[in-house]
């Protein structure tokens, strides 16, 4: 039904992916700025799945997704991210005040449009500063299933196993770092949203082209489901075999 689906891309207007990069092959050690527990959204020993209950689990995936990419790329450096535990992993989050701020701002919009379950997809994407060449989609489908809108009744799942299957794609995210291109630039990102087409498009967003990526290899990467949104995740890359 996707494919029949209309939809509209996204973007949050701002700079702040624009600035403060290091290469992105920089190896800096990890010097966090301080460390400690992440309490997540809800207790693991809850069972039944709400609307409301899966918006908060599916946008604290983006959060701690998006934060991770970024400090897996190298876009920022290590040093402005501080480790925190959540999925029973070691994640990274970043300090930066500007970067932490756009971040939340888009969650926060995120966190509606999952609820209205009126989001597609959410492509993070890594481009040359220097050229604007896309370099890397890192690109997660979003299926919502409409009819929790119409019943509060909770869904049969428990948190705790959907917690287990996003601990799986953080896993494979960092196990597939290790045979990605070396992004050996100074790299930008941007947070693409598709949208249902014809959504009121917020203040201080602004629609956008897809930025994809000319000759590039794909990766799929694990799905994770609350039974009422489903994301699925994969990453498209620039081939550097044929210069």
């Amino acid at each position: 039904q996707g494919v029949t689906r209309g939809f509209q891309i996204l973007r949050r207007q701002t700079d702040v992916a624009r600035i403060r990069q290091r290469s992105c092959s920089q190896s800096d050690s990890i010097n966090p700025h301080r460390s400690g527990q992440h309490s997540g959204a809800m207790s693991s020993t809850l069972t039944g799945i709400t609307l409301k209950g899966s918006t908060e689990l599916v946008a604290e995936f983006f959060s701690f997704g998006i934060n991770s990419i970024l400090y897996q790329r190298g876009v920022y450096p290590p040093e402005s991210f501080t480790r925190v535990t959540q999925y029973d992993l070691s994640l990274h989050m970043t300090t930066d005040p500007q970067l932490k701020s756009y971040l939340s701002s888009v969650v926060a919009q995120l966190k509606e449009w999952l609820f209205d379950c009126t989001v597609q997809k959410i492509v993070i994407v890594l481009t040359c500063l220097e050229t604007n060449e896309v370099l890397e989609r890192w690109q997660f489908d979003i299926e919502c299933d409409k009819t929790a809108k119409d019943s509060s009744c909770p869904r049969e799942k428990s948190i705790k196993s959907i917690q287990k299957e996003i601990q799986s794609i953080f896993r494979q995210i960092t196990a597939t770092v290790t045979f990605l291109p070396v992004l050996e630039t100074a790299c930008a990102f941007d947070i693409l949203i598709y949208t249902d087409k014809d959504l009121a498009v917020p203040e201080k967003w602004e629609e956008s082209g897809p930025q994809m990526i000319g000759n590039s290899e794909e990766v799929r990467l694990r799905s994770f489901t609350t039974t009422i949104h489903k994301v699925s995740s994969m990453v498209a890359y620039k081939r550097t075999d044929s210069v």
